[in-house]
């Protein structure tokens, strides 16, 4: 049986990952920004202080009398170790085109893919493992592109709350085990899994979320020849990339780090599982249950509404070894809206494709038709978290979970 890894050794890899050697010029900060003073984001928009409400820190006070009622217990929402912001950020992020020869990526490590009108960019799991945000303007769209390394799950917000635009920070805090982000604006604290202020001036704001899944470095190249990289070397940071700093936590038999509050026993904590929230609705579905062999099509629904989730292989676990490529193969899952035209599609995985039985169009991991009658057709995209069963557990409680 594999170790299980130490309360020690991921307190020491959280603080390495916030400790890493840095250009002198681009220093790990120790506190975080006043209040107001870091709107600029990287297309130079900065609003009018009053776009936001005035008040007090939640970074620096979460018990202040002037919030809201809080959406969560604060006493749940606990030091990870590293300062706010200890974990840097990119808030000036560069990119490169994914046509050049870019070997330092091999085919099966993961990257979160992200594609905003036209603009497909991929963030490597090896940046993001050390950074957990990028602050990045996508097709014109101001967003933070969150990872959290804790829970294996990519998230992406729009950064604009009420028409005016602000970044976003590591807090250095958790909430059950998961990141806890700071708006630089009105430092108010929100929750990665849902993109809710949950303590501050601005709780029970929501931001919009784009989905982001995680894909193989590969299926992004083939998927979006077009489209760009993240030029994570090019942000100022000395940190080791390609090393995982976790190593082993992705490990069923484990338990998640600092998590305070009662576990769903419904399925083991760290199980992995594919999460879906619509329309009030939310299913879990098992890895074991939508994935195996060469590739694999599950038709479902979540409340009412038909999806499609396509599970192929070729992803390594980002958490699994000591570097992120070498993980064991975990696939990479893609969930769609299953109605085209008004029409529901099922689906199956045989000889290599994914093929609809309505019009025997053959699609892509990434939703596209490439042959048949409905080529150049593209699937909606869902939303969903590749995450820990305790994670998706703790924010969706309501939940169903298939598994098995």
């Amino acid at each position: 049986m594999r170790l299980q890894m130490t309360f020690g050794v991921l307190v020491g890899s959280l603080l390495l990952a916030a400790c890493g050697t840095t250009t002198a010029d681009e220093p790990v900060p120790s506190t975080a920004p006043s209040p107001g003073t870091d709107l600029t984001t990287t297309t130079g928009e900065r609003p009018a202080a009053s776009a936001f409400p005035a008040g007090p820190s939640a970074l620096r006070d979460m018990r202040s009398d002037e919030f809201p009622a809080p959406l969560v217990d604060v006493d749940e929402i606990i030091s990870g170790g590293p300062p706010p912001d200890g974990i840097p950020p990119i808030d000036d992020p560069s990119f490169l085109p994914v046509d050049e020869n870019l070997d330092f990526l091999p085919a099966q490590e993961p990257v979160v893919a992200l594609e905003i009108d036209g603009d497909a960019r991929a963030y490597p799991i090896r940046a993001m493992v050390w950074h957990e945000i990028v602050n990045d303007t996508v097709g014109g769209v101001p967003v933070a592109v969150t990872y959290c390394p804790l829970c294996n799950s990519a998230a992406t917000y729009d950064r604009r709350v009420d028409g005016a635009v602000t970044t976003f920070g590591t807090s250095g805090r958790l909430y059950r085990s998961a990141l806890v982000m700071y708006d630089r604006a009105t430092e108010s604290l929100w929750t990665h899994f849902d993109g809710r202020a949950v303590i501050g001036v601005l709780v029970g704001t929501e931001l919009d979320e784009y989905p982001s899944p995680l894909l193989s470095w590969g299926d992004f190249r083939a998927e979006y020849p077009t489209g760009s990289v993240l030029d994570f070397e090019a942000a100022g940071f000395r940190r080791d990339y390609g090393r995982n700093p976790y190593v082993q936590y992705d490990d069923p038999d484990n338990t998640p780090f600092l998590f305070r509050g009662a576990l769903d026993d419904r399925a083991a904590a760290m199980q992995r599982v594919v999460g879906i929230e619509l329309d009030g609705a939310a299913r879990a579905f098992s890895l074991d249950v939508v994935g195996g062999g060469a590739g694999k099509a599950t038709s479902a629904e979540v409340g009412e509404r038909p999806i499609a989730i396509f599970w192929k292989p070729g992803q390594a676990s980002a958490l699994d070894s000591g570097t992120v490529s070498d993980g064991r193969d975990v696939g990479s899952v893609a969930v769609f809206d299953a109605v085209v035209d008004g029409d529901p599609l099922t689906f199956r995985f045989a000889d290599g494709v994914f093929t609809d039985d309505q019009t025997g169009t053959e699609w892509s991991i990434a939703g596209r038709g490439v042959s048949g009658p409905l080529a150049g057709s593209q699937l909606d995209r869902i939303p969903h978290l590749d995450t820990f069963w305790f994670a998706w557990s703790t924010y969706q409680p309501d939940t169903d979970l298939v598994d098995g």
